[in-house]
């Protein structure tokens, strides 16, 4: 008769998603995981896989909380552009906050870390930036066919643009304790937008 679980899977990997955010892959040992999951690093091992298995599937799930909220907010009907401009001052406003700057973006960190070196987590980050971007994409269209953004504006580009400077605000606000930097860096990229 097999045994059940005496812990909560879900648990497990919302605690060792907090901790890899908090920490990085490299700095976060299985032991770490062990102690701050509160669980066997047997236990670990069948449930999860190993510590790079456990990351990924880490990473799955900031991903599946992040994005969908994202694209709830720019598919609203009515006016796309104040959508998009309100993302880009949130991001800057959450890499400026004291608080949640240090921790930054697991997938931004993810790209740093181990993407160039690390295929599986390459192929996760570019999932997941393709996905923004073509919520980007799709909210820009809309504003240029809604008179929003000048017809002589390409979406796509705009939507890069914007992509890359949501990964950078977050990589600068985790790493300057100036706020400025990230809130002038994001006005002045929503002044493409006019």
């Amino acid at each position: 008769m097999a045994r059940t679980k005496e812990f909560d899977p879900d648990a497990a990997l919302q605690a060792a998603l907090e901790l890899f955010w908090r920490r990085g892959y490299e700095a976060t040992s299985m032991s770490d995981l062990v102690t701050h999951l509160g669980i066997g690093r047997a236990s670990i091992y069948a449930t999860f896989g190993n510590k790079h298995e456990l990351y990924l599937k880490a990473l799955d799930r900031y991903d599946r909380t992040g994005l969908p909220p994202i694209l709830r907010e720019l598919s609203q009907p009515g006016p796309a552009l104040p959508a998009v401009r309100k993302l880009v001052r949130r991001y800057a406003a959450e890499a400026a906050d004291a608080r949640e700057r240090l921790n930054g973006c697991m997938i931004t960190n993810a790209a740093a870390e181990l993407a160039p070196h690390d295929r599986a987590t390459a192929r996760h980050v570019e999932r997941n930036w393709d996905q923004l971007e073509t919520v980007l994409h799709s909210a820009l269209v809309r504003a240029q066919a809604q008179g929003e953004l000048p017809a002589g504006r390409d979406p796509l580009a705009l939507a890069r643009m914007l992509l890359v400077l949501l990964q950078g605000l977050r990589v600068v606000g985790k790493a300057s304790p100036d706020p400025a930097r990230v809130r002038d860096a994001a006005e002045q990229a929503l002044a493409l937008l006019d």
